[in-house]
């Protein structure tokens, strides 16, 4: 019989519909995805919610299951949006009123709106909304848009935890003075509903129905009234609004579902929501991921939605219009304006970045005292990422790279270039106090790669983008992936930055088609699961006849990036007979075919061979690649763990990160932290090599000046240790830095000397 579907991460429907009957797998924004809220516009949806200190996005659909970001309501220009974790805009809430797009959100518990001609733009610099004098309270945060039948509207209120209340508002966006207060909701001191936060309202069947979730933990209540209005009397509590009693509930791979969205009906007369929630365990750190669930009614009226459980769900009946899945995409910069998708960091004045210095090329400036950032939401499990940049460091504080950024802004990876203590380019990997560093032979002119595989990030610099240099060893950001804010309420980022001085980024690619693209970390799947985990990697197991996968946004070059795909390789095994899996782009239905690729048994399903097939069609761009397997009989066909798309007019040489050796020295390069840390007056330093190499070891003050060189001469491959004493220095701060001669890597740590 055929096995039940399992999510296997950020999972969900087939590509480009045009009509029918679908499956999807949530969730459908991948990526923080907070306090959702959604509006029906004719044939259109739009969703958006918080995003705190990353300028808010308005993301577009036409099927509730692919989105496009195609708009940013508020300007990071805007000199009253702030610049701290936690910050920037709270709520958010599109619709459209009396002829004219209206967007409202709250900063620093002041609400606001903007509004547009064109749910693309240009938004209005914003509005502070006044706060009525018959409300004790003020208007909050986590606030949402109700439009009656009779088309009057109201914002639906929230403000601390005793205040809730629904206030009318006049044309002009203004409150006309009318009130509901409901503070006899979450009464002071009990709070029944813990915080009773996010409130959203719409109407079914003469109902109007009002839901809010209890806090950032989880839970999801709704109740209802006949009429609108304060009275507690009127309001009939329902309970839970998501199937908390799902029996599948405690197998899902996502807690706690709350923040939900307003309910909105479609034409078949079904119900859905988007709604937030958190990732368990070791990917909290990925933010509350945007899902779609479908909403149903029983003989009472009462709306219940769906538990996001680990099954396929039946998609909404709708059309979809060629919008791809909602991963970060590609970005070459060709045109004059930022793409929505983009986030800035805090207030970023308009000088801080161009698109039109240099056509084709964005400049990034640096803000005073801290990274200027551009991102995206960084919302799966295996990517890879790369830029172009040139930059001329003149200081060691002289950063411009990539940069994987944890919500809290406290930690993160970063991949750049700068000058080494005796000014000789570098090129950095650093996470947190752990840095590699290798010479930039590629000089201010370089492409910089990181490589994401679960947890297990990897740092590469090239001069052509062909031949690739790595950076010092992986680091494991477990510590990132699975931090939990709730404090600062943000997810995980990803993008490009600067410090102390601009660069100029050529393009900015996800998920090139030319690195190993991991096959347990699709974006969408149909009928499979994961194997168990080897050396943190899984295999994608129990592939039947008609399964498929989606790994979305995968770039294969172009003009801008100079590469064509003629070959395709899939690493697999199979104790059985094997099967064909087939690549089609952008759709399953109206995509195109472009390789067929048979795996032949392998002799066990422990036994992985490299298949090799050709490609049957030209590719050029960015796809969303689709896998659909093929084969005889019910039983499982073959296990898969990596694809790769090959070049061979420009292939890559041994260094690139293309290629994953089995066989290494048993030594790497690695340098230890001192012990004892804090020390007084000795403390003793190890290093590892893999090499005969010539080592230098040296501690530097603050400023950035030599102290001593501890080591200065060749090493045979393997552990080694010095000792440091500090008799003659005063209590501070000092760094140890460890560089090899002939092959340029470079490391550096932190110690501190306290007498």
């Amino acid at each position: 019989m055929k096995k039940s579907f399992i999510i296997l991460g950020l999972c969900l429907l087939p590509g480009y519909l045009v009509y029918g009957q679908s499956t999807y797998m949530n969730p459908v924004i991948p990526g923080d995805h907070p306090d959702c809220t959604v509006t029906k516009i004719g044939d259109d949806y739009y969703t958006t919610g918080s995003s705190f200190n990353v300028t808010p996005v308005i993301y577009h659909s036409t099927d509730l299951v692919h989105w496009e970001a195609i708009a940013q309501p508020v300007s990071a220009a805007w000199s009253g949006y702030g610049d701290s974790p936690g910050g920037g805009c709270w709520g958010g809430h599109m619709v459209y009123y009396k002829g004219k797009y209206w967007d409202f959100f709250s900063r620093a518990n002041t609400m606001h709106f903007v509004t547009a001609d064109n749910p693309e733009g240009p938004w209005s610099m914003p509005t502070a909304v006044n706060n009525p004098a018959q409300l004790s309270y003020g208007l909050g945060y986590d606030n949402s848009i109700f439009i009656d039948d009779d088309g009057k509207w109201y914002l639906v209120v929230k403000n601390g935890q005793p205040n809730n209340g629904i206030v009318e508002l006049g044309d002009d966006g203004q409150p006309t003075g009318v009130v509901y207060n409901l503070n006899w909701l979450n009464p002071s001191p009990s709070y029944p509903y813990s915080w009773a936060e996010g409130p959203v309202m719409w109407k079914y069947n003469g109902y109007y129905y009002y839901s809010f979730a209890r806090d950032l933990s989880g839970g999801q209540k709704v109740m209802r009234s006949d009429t609108l209005t304060a009275d507690q009397s009127s309001w009939e509590m329902l309970g839970d609004f998501f199937n908390e009693s799902d029996p599948l509930k405690s197998g899902s791979l996502f807690t706690s579902p709350n923040h939900s969205s307003n309910v909105i009906m479609l034409a078949d007369s079904t119900y859905w929501v988007i709604h937030p929630l958190y990732a368990k365990g070791e990917w909290k750190g990925q933010g509350r991921q945007g899902l779609l669930n479908q909403v149903r009614y029983d003989t009472n009226n009462k709306p219940t939605a769906d538990y996001p459980i680990n099954t396929s769900f039946t998609a909404p009946k709708l059309p979809s219009s060629g919008i791809p899945w909602m991963v970060p995409k590609s970005d070459f910069f060709t045109s004059d304006k930022m793409n929505p998708e983009w986030s800035f960091l805090g207030y970023t004045p308009d000088d801080k970045y161009s698109l039109t210095d240099q056509s084709g090329w964005l400049r990034i400036s640096p803000k005073t005292g801290k990274p200027n950032i551009i991102s995206k939401n960084d919302g799966e499990h295996n990517y890879s990422l790369i830029t172009r940049l040139v930059f001329n460091a003149q200081t060691l504080s002289d950063e411009a790279g990539l940069i994987i950024l944890r919500g809290d802004e406290k930690s993160s990876v970063r991949l750049y270039s700068s000058i080494n203590e005796v000014r000789h380019k570098t090129i950095f990997f650093n996470f947190d106090d752990n840095k590699y560093g290798s010479e930039n032979i590629a000089g201010d002119t370089v492409w910089l790669k990181i490589t994401r595989v679960n947890h297990s990030i990897s740092g590469y610099f090239s001069p052509d983008g062909l031949e690739w240099t790595k950076v010092g060893q992986d680091f494991d950001i477990s510590t990132i992936d699975s931090y939990s804010d709730f404090s600062t309420f943000t997810g995980t980022r990803q993008g490009l930055y600067v410090i102390n001085s601009p660069a100029y980024f050529d393009f900015y690619i996800y998920r090139d088609a030319y690195t190993p693209i991991l096959a347990e970390c699709p974006a969408n799947q149909y009928g499979t699961t994961v194997s168990s985990k080897v050396s943190g990697i899984s295999s994608l197991d129990n592939i039947h006849n008609n399964d498929w996968e989606l790994y979305a946004g995968v770039e294969f070059g172009g003009t801008e990036y100079n590469k064509k795909p003629d070959s395709l390789m899939i690493t697999a095994s199979s104790a059985a007979e094997g099967g064909v899996v087939e690549v089609w782009l952008d759709s399953l239905d109206t995509g195109t075919k472009i390789a067929e690729c048979t795996v032949s048994s392998t002799g066990s399903w422990t036994t992985y061979n490299e298949f090799t097939t050709n490609i049957l069609t030209p590719v050029s761009g960015r796809h969303d690649v689709y896998l659909k397997f093929k084969g005889a009989g019910t039983a499982k066909l073959f296990m898969l763990k990596w694809l790769i798309f090959k070049d061979s007019s420009n292939p890559e040489k041994t260094t690139s990160v293309g290629e994953f050796k089995t066989g290494r020295s048993p030594y790497i390069f690695k340098l230890g932290q001192n012990y004892p840390n804090p020390f007084n007056p000795s403390t003793m330093i190890t290093f590892e090599i893999p090499n005969y190499s010539f080592v230098s070891l040296k501690v530097y003050n603050l400023l950035g000046e030599e102290i001593t060189e501890m080591a200065g001469r060749e090493y045979p491959a393997g552990r080694h240790s010095v000792t440091f004493n500090a008799s003659r220095l005063a209590s501070g701060v000092y760094f140890y830095t460890i560089k090899l001669k002939e092959s340029g890597y470079f490391e550096s740590k932190k110690m501190f000397l306290l007498k």
